[in-house]
């Protein structure tokens, strides 16, 4: 990797990381066979994207683009990464198609959104009822800092 990377300048990315032009355009092909055209736009257009095509050049390299086909197949099966809100789609469609590249074709293909659940919502929306729950103390719970740990000195009986 190229330590002056810069993914603002997109040719100059690409032509850093090995990617020409005519294989570019083969790469891009493949893409437009897996997903939908607005999909291919939001990935080709992303920040990201000549990271991406580098390691999609490289999976070329090594299988062709059958095994590259094979690799981003995977991307129309699991849609988990369509699902959220629409500020962030194009981070979650990179995240799945980065997860794509880097696990071998015949690996189900795993969630590639990594959503964060409130415990308090799912609480709210969990279907056990109250007598379901673990049975919990029935005292008021003390801080801990105000627990007696043993008796007071001088607390017992004198003679």
């Amino acid at each position: 990797m190229p330590r002056d990377l810069d993914l603002d300048d997109r040719a100059k990315a690409l032509e850093q990381l090995g990617v020409n032009r005519l294989a570019h355009a083969a790469i891009v092909g493949v893409v437009k066979d897996v997903l939908l055209e607005t999909q291919v736009g939001l990935l080709v257009g992303s920040r990201q994207w000549p990271l991406l095509a580098h390691r999609m050049d490289q999976i070329r390299d090594q299988g062709g683009t059958g095994l590259l086909a094979a690799h981003l197949a995977r991307l129309g099966d699991n849609t988990s990464w369509k699902h959220g809100p629409s500020s962030t789609t194009v981070g979650r469609l990179v995240d799945a198609t980065l997860h794509s590249l880097t696990t071998p074709p015949s690996t189900p293909a795993a969630p590639a959104s990594r959503v964060r659940v409130s415990p308090a919502a799912s609480r709210s929306r969990s279907t056990t009822t109250p007598a379901a729950a673990p049975p919990g103390p029935t005292e008021a719970a003390v801080p801990a800092h105000r627990q007696q740990a043993a008796p007071a000195k001088g607390a017992g009986c004198t003679r």
